[in-house]
């Protein structure tokens, strides 16, 4: 496989026609070796539009996804990041080129070190990962933070994750249910009132052990 023109070909015929058009991004994706983070199983697909099994029920989200949140999250070189759901490191290293530090919480003990290694392989070192439940109620150490990214979607976005974003902070996440889920940006505006936008949709699996409310009705 020729990687470069693979790389080229996942930009132009897939990331660019879903609106990522910050040039700072479309640039970090050939900085930022996707491949190094997808599983050798998996490596003739990845630059294919599909989310990549990591094992352990999770997976990395498709290329035009990822590279959408990136764009909208616009983290910016002074900002702390947390993201839930570091699956195999690649969103965090994306991050990472971005933000002052970025903290990736990961609940699966070999996806935590996995990342781990990638992230040390690709000369990362303003990103740490934590072997963590991210759905936890208990506030992150090092919080608050100025980005919350969500790599993987949630029914609703639970009130104790808005609690750690400074005034000023963003979370964006995957958020609804199939078949429709929407990208959610929420801003805390100040520190009791919050503002949201859902600028597109898409399908995404689940982060784990986040709460799914009853649809059941009388």
């Amino acid at each position: 496989m020729n990687l470069e023109q693979a790389r080229f070909n996942m930009v132009e015929q897939q990331i660019r026609p879903w609106n990522v058009l910050d040039a700072s991004v479309l640039h970090l994706l050939s900085v930022v070796k996707r491949e190094d983070f997808v599983p050798p199983a998996y490596r003739a697909q990845t630059f294919v539009d599909m989310e990549i099994p990591l094992g352990h029920g999770q997976c990395m989200l498709a290329p035009r996804v990822e590279a959408r949140m990136l764009q909208d999250a616009a983290v910016h070189k002074h900002e702390k990041v947390l993201e839930i759901g570091a699956g195999s490191g690649y969103m965090a290293a994306l991050l990472a080129h971005r933000a002052q530090r970025v903290i990736s919480l990961e609940i699966d003990p070999e996806l935590a070190q996995l990342a781990r290694s990638n992230l040390q392989k690709a000369g990362i070192h303003n990103a740490e990962v934590r072997q963590l439940d991210g759905a936890k109620a208990t506030p992150v150490e090092d919080g608050p933070f100025d980005v919350i990214m969500l790599s993987g979607s949630v029914a609703e976005v639970p009130p104790t994750l808005l609690a750690q974003l400074k005034v000023g902070g963003r979370l964006l996440g995957i958020v609804g249910d199939e078949p429709i889920m929407r990208a959610t940006l929420i801003t805390r505006s100040s520190e009791t009132g919050f503002t949201s936008s859902q600028p597109w949709d898409t399908i995404a699996p689940r982060l784990l052990n986040f709460p799914e409310p009853s649809h059941f009705r009388f």
